[in-house]
């Protein structure tokens, strides 16, 4: 008996059992059911509300292992508003503008767009270092994939050169990635618990642009892991003090005892990509310009 006997592969893949099935469809009532089909190449069955676990397990399963295969060793993980307009186009949405308040809201947000440009600074820093170690690349630029910060973040590391990943979520209305997503990197997402757990399963920093309630929901949740020893400590990086100061009271938090004064310390305010790339590299002892 050889080595070949003993180890070769004594079934056939579901990739050749597909194929197996297709040429032994022969059109008859009982293949044409649905009920013939395999049952991991039926749509519909897989849709079915008891196979939320097997969906669960999908969505996880799916990114986790094409990251690994694309070499993705760690993160850099970017969240942001997707309504904050790159510079150039700040003045046109104020335009835009019907009324007093909306032309207010226009002009807000015109003042946050210098945090585009900020981000996009950060994704090249971090892009351009090129660290890897043990054949994986480390901090890559993540993003939830869509419009404004999330843009900037994957522009950055197109800027660099480099890859990035793009995190995407099935919404009602129409959603898209940015272009600047690497398409290999781009996923979309279901279940937003499981969005969020990939966001961090790879995380190494995260920088949080100002933002409007899914940017609370993830800063507040990673903040909330990291508070409870759920997760290691790691840069949390919240950009633009003012804003985030006049949307949540954190002091008030610390006084009234819902929070410990210590909690403060587990993110840090910054203005800019390099204030906040030297925060990275300081952390972590890198020799990275």
């Amino acid at each position: 008996m050889t080595n070949k006997d003993l180890h070769d592969r004594r079934f056939y893949h579901a990739k050749q059992e597909a194929e197996f099935a297709e040429k032994a469809d022969i059109g008859t009532a009982q293949t044409r059911d649905p009920a013939y089909r395999l049952a991991f190449q039926d749509t519909e069955f897989l849709l079915r509300e008891e196979l939320r676990p097997v969906r669960f397990q999908l969505e996880l399963l799916k990114p986790e292992m094409l990251l690994d295969e694309a070499g993705i060793g760690s993160t850099l993980v970017m969240y942001g508003s997707a309504r904050i307009p790159e510079p150039s186009k700040a003045d046109a949405l104020i335009e835009l503008a019907e009324d007093d308040e909306s032309r207010k809201i226009a002009e807000r947000l015109k003042e946050k767009a210098k945090y585009y440009d900020e981000a996009r600074e950060l994704a090249r820093l971090a892009s351009a270092c090129g660290l890897s170690a043990n054949g994986k690349r480390d901090f890559v630029v993540c993003s939830g994939g869509g419009p404004s910060i999330m843009e900037a973040a994957n522009r950055g590391a197109a800027d660099a050169g480099k890859e990035s990943i793009g995190l995407n979520i099935v919404l009602p209305h129409e959603q898209a990635p940015n272009e600047y997503v690497t398409p290999s990197l781009s996923f979309q997402f279901h279940y937003f618990a499981l969005r969020k757990m990939h966001f961090l399963l790879r995380a190494r920093a995260v920088a949080v642009f100002p933002g409007g309630f899914g940017t609370l929901d993830e800063f507040l949740e990673l903040v909330t892991l990291v508070q409870t020893g759920k997760m290691d400590k790691l840069p949390i990086l919240l950009f633009g003090e003012a804003f985030w100061n006049r949307v949540i009271n954190f002091e008030a938090l610390a006084e009234e005892g819902t929070i410990g004064r210590d909690d403060l310390n587990l993110f840090q305010f910054v203005e800019t990509a390099d204030e906040a790339w030297n925060i990275i590299t300081e952390f972590y002892g890198l020799d990275c310009d």
